[in-house]
This record gives C-alpha cells, sequence and structure tokens, in this order.
C-alpha cells in the first residue's frame, strides 16, 4: 500500500469543510508543517490530492503532460455543472490540445489592440455614473465593468434586449456561489438536488437553463447571418477549423463560450478589485504609480499604458499576494515517480499549490507584505510566479485579463482621486472555486484629479502667492 507524503494530522471530514470554510487558513496551517509537499483529504478534485508547493516540482509536474503526469479533464468534475462536457477543461490529451489551438489565437495580436479603447470606454462610462462622497463597494463596479468587457469582446454583444439578458443572466448564475456556503453546493454532489426553483440547486438550474437557450439563440442568428466582418471571440471561434477541416458543433461552441464567460468574468473583477484594495492601502505605492502614468502625457494609447514597468509590477505583485485560484488544475500520475524524494504511484492526483507557492520566503522575502519593487529587481520564472496557473492547462484569457487590468487601473487612477472607507482589512473568502475580498472593498470618490497640466499650472499659482 501506498503512503502518500506528509499527510495531515486531521480527520478527513474536517479537512473537507475547512477547504471548503477557511482554504487559505487550511494551506496556511499545512505550509507551516510541510513546506513543499503534503497530502490533503480535500473535495473537488478527488477526494486525496497531494499539494506541491516546491516551484523545481510544480515545473517537473506540469511540464511532463502524459509521460509521468496528465492533466485528465475528468478530474476537473467540479466545473461540469457550469461549463458542460464539452469545454476545454473537460477534454483530455489530442482533444484538449486541439481545442487550445482553436481558442488561442483569439486572445493574442492585434485583437487585444483592437479591445483597448472599448475597456477604457467601458471603466469611463461605469466611474462616471458613481456619486462623490459616498460609500459603494468596489467589487461590485468591477464586476459591471468586466461583465461588459466579456459580453462585447467575447459575445461581441453591445446594447439591446440580448445584451441585457445575457448581463441579467450571467449576473443571477454567478451570484448564486457567492459565500462559502454557497459554493458547497459544487463541493458537496450530494447537495445537487433539484428541491424546486425555491432551493439553491434548483434556482441554478432553472438559471443555467435560461442562460444556455440564449446562448444557443445568439449561435442559431451568427450562423444564419455569417458575417465575415465581426472580431469578437464569438465569431472567432465560429470561424475557426482544426487540422481536419473540422469546425466546432452548437454544443462544444456553446461550453466554450460559458467557459470564457465564467472564467473571465469575477476571475478579472475580483482581480482588479483587489489592486485597487491594495494600492490605496499603500499611499507610497499610489504616489509612485501615479507618477508613472502622468509621464504618458493626456488620454495615452492603450499599448502604452500596458508596457509601463511599475504598473506591471503592481499588478503582479497584487496577483501574488491574493491570487483569484489557490490551486492548479489537477495532475495524475501515469507511472511510478519520485517528488521531492516521495514515491508516488499511478493514479496519484496532484496539484500545484498557487497560494503556498506565492508565499514563500525564499522566493518572495516579507513574503505577507505588499511590496511591487520585488517584480522590478528580480525575474521569476513560471514556476514561481503563476497566478494562472501553468502548463498546457495555463488560464487561456490571460492575456485579455491583464490587458484589462491594467487599462481599468490606470483610467480609474489617472481620473479619480479615491480613499478606502474603512481601515478594516479585507481577508479573502470562498466565492465558488475563486477567492474574494469578503467585504467587497468600500471605498469613496472623494474628488476628480484634474490633468498633469492643470496640477503644475496650480502650484506655480501656489508658489506665487
Amino acid at each position: 500500500m501506498q503512503i502518500l507524503p506528509n499527510q495531515l494530522n486531521k480527520p478527513s471530514f474536517i479537512q473537507k469543510l475547512e477547504w471548503v470554510i477557511n482554504p487559505v487558513g487550511y494551506l496556511e496551517s499545512a505550509a507551516q508543517q510541510h513546506p513543499d509537499i503534503f497530502t490533503a483529504e480535500i473535495i473537488g478534485f478527488g477526494d486525496t490530492l497531494v499539494f506541491v508547493n516546491h516551484p523545481q516540482a510544480i515545473q517537473e509536474i506540469l511540464t511532463n503532460d502524459r509521460k509521468k503526469f496528465a492533466a485528465l479533464g475528468e478530474h476537473n468534475k467540479i466545473f461540469q455543472p457550469i461549463t458542460g462536457n464539452y469545454s476545454v477543461l473537460m477534454l483530455d490529451g489530442d482533444r484538449h490540445r486541439k481545442r487550445r489551438q482553436l481558442v488561442m489565437p483569439s486572445f493574442h495580436g492585434d485583437r487585444m489592440r483592437s479591445y483597448g479603447e472599448l475597456i477604457r470606454n467601458i471603466t469611463e462610462k461605469a466611474w462616471s455614473q458613481l456619486p462623490t462622497n459616498q460609500v459603494f463597494t468596489a467589487q461590485n463596479i468591477m464586476q459591471d465593468i468586466s461583465l461588459q468587457v466579456i459580453l462585447q469582446t467575447v459575445f461581441g454583444v453591445h446594447e439591446g434586449e440580448r445584451s441585457q439578458e445575457l448581463n441579467k443572466r450571467l449576473a443571477l448564475m454567478a451570484e448564486l456561489f457567492t459565500s462559502p456556503y454557497t459554493s458547497s453546493f459544487l463541493f458537496f454532489t450530494f447537495l445537487q438536488k433539484d428541491l424546486g426553483s425555491w432551493s439553491p440547486w434548483g434556482k441554478f438550474l432553472r438559471d443555467r437553463q435560461q442562460l444556455d437557450e440564449l446562448v444557443y439563440e445568439e449561435i442559431a442568428e451568427r450562423r444564419a447571418a455569417n458575417n465575415p466582418d465581426r472580431i469578437d471571440i464569438f465569431s472567432m471561434l465560429m470561424s475557426s477549423q482544426d487540422e481536419a477541416g473540422h469546425s466546432m458543433t452548437d454544443q462544444e461552441l456553446h461550453d466554450e463560450l460559458i467557459t470564457l464567460l465564467f472564467a473571465g468574468y469575477e476571475t478579472t473583477a475580483i482581480a482588479m478589485t483587489w489592486a485597487l484594495y491594495l494600492i490605496h492601502q499603500h499611499p507610497q505605492v499610489l504616489e509612485k504609480l501615479l507618477a508613472e502614468l502622468d509621464t504618458l502625457g493626456e488620454s495615452p494609447d492603450p499599448m502604452s499604458i500596458f508596457r509601463l514597468p511599475y504598473l506591471t509590477a503592481v499588478c503582479n505583485e497584487s496577483l501574488r499576494l491574493r491570487p483569484v485560484t489557490l490551486i492548479t488544475l489537477p495532475r495524475v500520475v501515469q507511472q511510478p515517480v519520485k517528488v521531492l524524494g516521495h514515491s508516488l504511484e499511478p493514479g496519484t492526483i496532484l496539484s500545484g499549490c498557487v497560494y503556498s507557492l506565492h508565499q514563500r520566503e525564499d522566493l518572495y522575502p516579507q513574503a505577507k507584505q505588499f511590496q511591487p519593487e520585488r517584480f522590478l529587481e528580480r525575474q521569476y520564472s513560471p514556476y514561481e510566479f503563476m497566478p494562472f496557473g501553468g502548463g498546457v492547462r495555463r488560464c487561456l484569457g490571460e492575456a485579455l485579463a491583464v490587458f484589462e487590468m491594467k487599462l481599468v487601473l490606470a483610467t480609474i487612477l489617472l481620473n479619480y482621486q479615491l480613499e478606502l472607507a474603512d481601515n478594516k482589512p479585507e481577508m479573502p473568502c470562498r466565492r465558488g472555486v475563486i477567492f474574494a475580498p469578503a467585504r467587497g472593498v468600500r471605498m469613496m470618490i472623494t474628488g476628480k484629479r484634474s490633468s498633469k497640466e492643470s496640477r503644475i499650472m496650480a502650484n506655480m499659482q501656489s508658489y506665487r502667492e
């Protein structure tokens, strides 16, 4: 019988509850005992999961796909109720590789550049509607922005009834998993009972059905129109073909679109919310960031914003300190191997622990501190800093998420003076399979930020007086 590495001395049921209710505390306690590798009894990706927190070991696991370790979609079943069976998350082997090849071009090159002004306009419109000197929840406004970006860049849906319905249905489905309690319906399958529209799972199923109907209607209309001039990701996926000349079926297209919608909606919104919170918790970071943004002048080009080094460092440090997802998608041992000196048999399930990796003091001295400068002083490998996962299962929407994060933050900071509404610390709280600020970050707009030229003139006038 195989002896798994560093098994935690806690009852299985207690571990499962901690993983759902307080996963950060669970991981921190485990990493204190076993900094590099430990065995967890959790739920969601298989009852027994070996967590690996060491960068070289994570690299070996994620880059030996299908030889020593395989990424099997069947172990991602926690996502199936949302994404369906034909999402890239659920596919294996060649089917997974071919699907990534179809989807990947949608998120790179000139296509990203074309979304710059759209993202900035959506942000300006959303923030212009907020009152001054009144408390608002930053996560709510960031979700509004992120949802509009997804609907317009992925779906190509702008104004009109279809846009409003998609907006409504997506928000309703996402709202079901807003707490550890409601998130437990994804982890404990015995709770997934349709007891009518009044029950949590019954409501989810009915909301999902209505969203599915909208998506299939959109697919049918797009196929009938066959407009080659559309530049949204939906249209690109519809026209893409694999090496055999096959296009996606309606169900494959539906499942991929739903995956992109949910993977890119709340995750990016929460990442931007954490960044806004951390920036305003540290005035010296805000001051340095504003000085860098001001070097670009009035109405800077989106790609110039994207390339700013300190803005990049701030975003990276926020993603390091508060990753939206805590672990990588699992891998399954295919042949007897040794990981960090521990023998593992075929069938053992492993996952890289992103949160614990990002907290390693040997990689990130004073790891609990928000220090963007560390990303200016050192180049981290893709297996030392990995907020978007790694290997063949690395997040497909990473490029769009980072681009959106930088542009939204820059647009807000260039135009508004903000402050946190209170000094209470924000802690990560489970929201489905992702982790958001428990209170959503309460803030206030204290005024509009004047242009650089106006500030110079004001300073000169003050000096004369």
